[in-house]
């Protein structure tokens, strides 16, 4: 004990003294600008000059745009545009291709070209349908290597470039230590002030290194709430130490590095600002004060949408707009009403309220982050190949990455997983929440002989009794919870007695639990050691299915790590990380370093072989590096065309052997050029 007691003070001591010396190093080297505050150029100064003292207040403005609504809100939206030149247009729901048509058309409408701007906090695909859509933010937590989250910012920037967006209001870095909050929850990189500091980093810089405009979210910290500010003004109770030292601490490391924007919450911190129901978003105290003045932020500040409760309940508009101004607010993101609001400002100024040089200040900070991405050239977004451009082989190659890389495999009792043996096994699989055989069920399929079984999860006592009868005689069970809900408050969509079922085969049977489900639902499970592995998939996509799926027969090895603690059983770090995999991978050419597009010639090759009666059908597999890249069958068994070809179809070996021993031998042979292939 005495010698665990000197360990524990020696600890102490020396991570004391890395904290004072990490504090030291950072108030001694100064902070990163932010890059688009270097671009003061002849353009900058043209473009701001020519604008009058109204544009100017103007272009502190961006309002909402939808590319799925009808043509009367995009007439609006253009003669908000050309009448007013307001400074920028943040899009929601739509789709790329109509998007592209609306931005074309605005931007040809504005005198001082907009900014543009999307909440794609998992990618495009978080507003916009027919786009690739990344893991949401509490599974990439799950990632160990930062990299691939920086990779993914990157490609992220790829994608708002060629949709002609220059702002991602992306990363989202509250440290989400609440469980129970019902607005950020799956939307943080989950409760490690460190991970998420990393990983919003990581993030932040593959946009802004392709020159897209990041801003983090939502200052100073919306993780410990449990109440929306889209509906109410949330209180956070922490005192200043506390959020100094948890919530504002990814803020901080951030804007050391050169982060270009930062969205201010809607909440009430009275520890921070007594004034009573007064958002954080108006307070002077913890916009210009906290965030300007004592965090040194000199990027673009922006509002969450002033149209939220939490910003639109307590006060008059005009009121509360000044107070937003006043308050260090650069951007003001949705306002109510845009000639009212001029006029409001204008107003302000005049009364000597508001300075006209802090108007001159902050729309100047606004026409260098519109040089810096590239606005004084084309605005123009070409439609063709769009969908092509945003769904290349080698951004869903790297989707797929991250995907495979946050699954997390929490308990794996004797090794079970990879599954052995299956020649000893009878093997079922039961998903419940599906009616039929989804992505996760046909992919076991690849590798296990099984029997498939599903029920709804409404289901009654009753009929999980009577599923049960029917595995009596299976002495593997794997088991699904799938077509669940992210939400804390829809219980995450999974009745209680879903556990019923699978506690009650679990005692009974080898079984492994997966479930496509918010971390936090692990709490459900109150009998973990019944089960033999234990497996969180986090959401419940068809990518996910599949790859979960290839992770229990070892086609990909387990790399994931709990980003939260859900329960005493279930903590923060937990995971057991696997080295290799040990059967055949399904995946895509590239992850070979073939094109797909290389591969695209064999259909019309075997179409013209079976057309002209070389064969009835075939069967076409490829893998290279234990990876399943191509998979097809073609026609049918024989000339009557009576039973068409199938990928379970098994084929005897003496027949694979003619073809296979031939091929590789005429192949050799061509090699050495001592055989002509015509």
């Amino acid at each position: 004990m005495y010698f665990k007691n000197i360990f524990t003070i020696l600890t102490t001591i020396v991570l004391f003294q890395l904290s004072i010396n990490s504090s030291i190093a950072q108030k001694n080297n100064s902070a990163i600008q932010p890059s688009f505050l270097n671009d003061s150029t002849h353009w900058v100064d043209s473009v701001f000059n020519s604008l009058s003292f109204e544009e100017r207040i103007a272009q502190l403005i961006m309002v909402a745009g939808f590319s799925n609504k009808d043509l009367k809100q995009t007439e609006e939206l253009t003669a908000l545009v050309h009448n007013y030149n307001i400074g920028g247009v943040i899009f929601f729901q739509g789709g790329p291709q109509r998007q592209a048509a609306i931005t074309n058309l605005i931007q040809s409408s504005a005198r001082t070209p907009l900014l543009i701007g999307i909440d794609g906090e998992w990618g495009l695909a978080m507003r916009l349908d027919s786009t690739l859509c990344y893991p949401k933010q509490m599974m990439l937590g799950a990632i160990s290597d930062d990299s691939l989250i920086y990779q993914m910012g990157v490609d992220i920037a790829r994608q708002c470039k060629r949709l002609g967006i220059q702002i991602n209001f992306a990363p989202v870095i509250d440290i989400n230590n609440n469980p129970k909050n019902p607005v950020i929850n799956m939307r943080s990189f989950g409760e490690d002030k460190m991970n998420v500091s990393r990983k919003g980093l990581s993030y932040m810089k593959g946009l802004q290194d392709n020159r897209i405009l990041s801003s983090a979210k939502h200052f100073p910290g919306h993780g410990d709430t449990d109440a929306d500010s889209h509906l109410t003004l949330p209180v956070i109770n922490q005192t200043a130490h506390e959020l100094d030292t948890m919530e504002l601490f990814p803020f901080r490391e951030l804007i050391f590095k050169g982060l270009s924007g930062i969205m201010v919450a809607h909440l009430f911190i009275p520890r921070l600002d007594s004034t009573p129901n007064r958002p954080s978003s108006l307070s002077p105290i913890i916009v210009n004060d906290l965030l300007k003045t004592k965090l040194h932020f000199n990027g673009l500040v922006y509002t969450d949408a002033l149209t939220m409760k939490g910003f639109s309940t307590y006060g008059k508009n005009k009121d509360l707009i000044i107070q937003a101004f006043l308050a260090g607010n650069d951007v003001l993101l949705m306002p109510d009403n845009i000639p009212n609001v001029i006029d409001d400002l204008c107003e302000a100024v005049h009364d000597s309220i508001i300075s006209k040089e802090e108007i001159n200040k902050r729309c100047y900070k606004i026409i260098q982050a519109k040089y810096w991405t590239g606005l004084n050239k084309s605005v123009f977004v070409t439609k063709d190949h769009l969908y092509e451009d945003l769904h290349s082989p080698e951004l869903i190659l790297q989707q797929q990455k991250l995907y495979e890389s946050s699954i997390t495999l929490l308990k794996n009792e004797n090794e079970i997983i990879p599954v052995k043996n299956l020649e000893k096994l009878k093997i079922a699989s039961l998903v419940i929440g599906y009616k039929d055989k989804g992505e996760f069920q046909k992919t076991m399929d690849l590798y296990a002989d099984m029997t498939h079984f599903y029920i709804d999860r409404a289901s009654t006592y009753f009929q999980f009794d009577s599923i049960a009868k029917l595995l009596k005689n299976y002495n593997l069970i794997i088991a699904g919870i799938v077509n669940t809900d992210i939400r804390v408050n829809k219980n995450f969509g999974i009745n209680d007695s879903c556990f019923y079922l699978f506690d009650s085969l679990a005692r009974k049977k080898t079984v492994i639990l997966d479930m496509f489900t918010n971390p936090y639902a692990l709490a459900k499970i109150k009998n973990p050691e019944l089960y033999k592995a234990i497996i969180l998939s986090y959401e419940d996509k068809d990518i996910i299915q599949n790859l979960s799926a290839q992770l229990i027969f070892g086609g990909i090895p387990a790399k994931g790590l709990l980003p939260v603690t859900a329960s005493e059983q279930f903590c923060l770090g937990n995971g057991i990380i696997q080295k290799s995999s040990v059967r055949l991978k399904y995946a895509i050419p590239e992850e070979t370093g073939i094109a797909s597009s290389s591969l695209n010639c064999i259909d019309s090759v075997v179409s013209d072989a079976i057309a002209k009666h070389v064969f009835p059908g075939c069967q076409i597999l490829i893998a290279k590096e234990g990876k399943v890249i191509y998979w097809k069958s073609f026609g049918h068994h024989t000339y009557d065309r009576v039973q068409p070809v199938k990928n379970s179809d098994i084929y005897d070996l003496a027949s694979i052997t003619k073809i296979t021993a031939t091929t590789a031998a005429i192949m050799k042979l061509s090699e050495q050029n001592k055989i002509k292939l015509n």
